[in-house]
């Protein structure tokens, strides 16, 4: 009996000892988690952001959107950069909401270049979009935030699933509570992250369900007419339009604001009003100064917190994020 327990001590402080010699963070995500392995990661990636940004504030806003489409197709993985290829012949970036809209592509690779120069191998693809996301929300709205690392990259890439998991512009509320519960977030926090549509474009194709035949009655007549006369009818191009026409390059809360004055473009933002608790934090990130900043935040922390891959899963995908 009491060699079986001595041997079962060995083996439990054998075990004990190989955790300590693994990296710290290696199951979990960890603000600083590149601190000894790529001190300057964090600040390369947000000069690279910076550079871009100033130049386009449309990228800024891509690369949020970026963040939120890889999240919610296999979690946070960086499977949104992938090019075709035998392994993922149809990536998700091929996929309708992200083709041709998907935009920030470059200000990736270009962190990723300037990473692998510095500390080959270390930094995942995955990090550099949760990083260049948190950059270009205080670049665009002075929204600050810290956002844990340590993911690793996914090496599968599906077209099938974007349309499965991410919600779609003509989604009712009970729509997108769903398909934000399936990713452990809370209907707060999709009102929060919609706040990120007082940035970026969309294509016509994507609203006008509700310009034609009829103005939608769930939107304000004059804005329909407006948006009818950017967007015609049968028209041989897919126009762009911004998302927020008061400050485009500004996340901010003036969403909110044009959610319940009925001139917001999307079928899904006007279902926020549908029920009084949606309806009450809309009004409340009209009324309180700092609250949706604050809130976006914490949202965009749980977000890329999804189904992330850490050590001994996954890659650290290199030298490029795009293979």
């Amino acid at each position: 009996m009491e060699s079986k327990i001595s041997i079962l001590v060995t083996c439990l402080t054998f075990a004990t000892a190989f955790q300590l010699l693994l990296p710290l963070s290696e199951a979990s995500l960890k603000v600083g988690f590149y601190k000894k392995t790529c001190p300057r990661a964090e600040s390369i990636v947000k000069s690279t952001v910076r550079s871009f940004v100033r130049k386009n504030s449309g990228l800024g806003a891509g690369l949020i959107r970026m963040f939120f489409h890889d999240c919610f197709v296999r979690g946070c993985d960086a499977s949104v950069l992938l090019d075709p290829s035998p392994a993922n012949p149809d990536p998700e970036k091929n996929s309708i909401p992200n083709n041709p809209s998907l935009r920030g592509y470059e200000v990736v690779d270009a962190a990723k270049a300037a990473l692998e120069k510095e500390c080959p191998g270390v930094v995942s693809c995955a990090d550099i979009i949760a990083l260049a996301a948190r950059d270009a929300s205080f670049l665009l709205g002075k929204i600050s935030y810290k956002i844990p690392t340590g993911r690793r990259d996914g090496k599968v890439s599906n077209n099938a699933e974007v349309l499965q998991f991410l919600p779609a512009p003509f989604f009712n509320l009970s729509q997108l509570e769903a398909s934000f519960a399936i990713k452990g977030l809370s209907t707060a926090d999709m009102v929060a992250l919609s706040g990120a549509h007082s940035i970026g474009r969309s294509h016509c194709s994507s609203f006008t369900s509700r310009l034609y035949p009829n103005i939608d009655w769930t939107m304000s007549q004059r804005f329909g007419f407006f948006l009818r006369r950017l967007c015609p009818q049968n028209a041989t191009v897919d126009g762009v339009v911004p998302q927020n026409f008061f400050k485009p390059n500004r996340l901010s809360a003036q969403y909110y604001f044009n959610v319940e004055s009925l001139i917001a473009l999307f079928f899904s933002d006007w279902t926020l009003l549908t029920s009084q608790k949606t309806a009450q934090q809309v009004d409340a990130y009209t009324k309180v100064p700092g609250l949706f900043e604050a809130d976006f935040a914490k949202a965009m922390v749980n977000l890329g917190n999804v189904e992330v891959l850490t050590w001994p899963k996954g890659e650290i995908r290199g030298p490029t994020c795009r293979l």
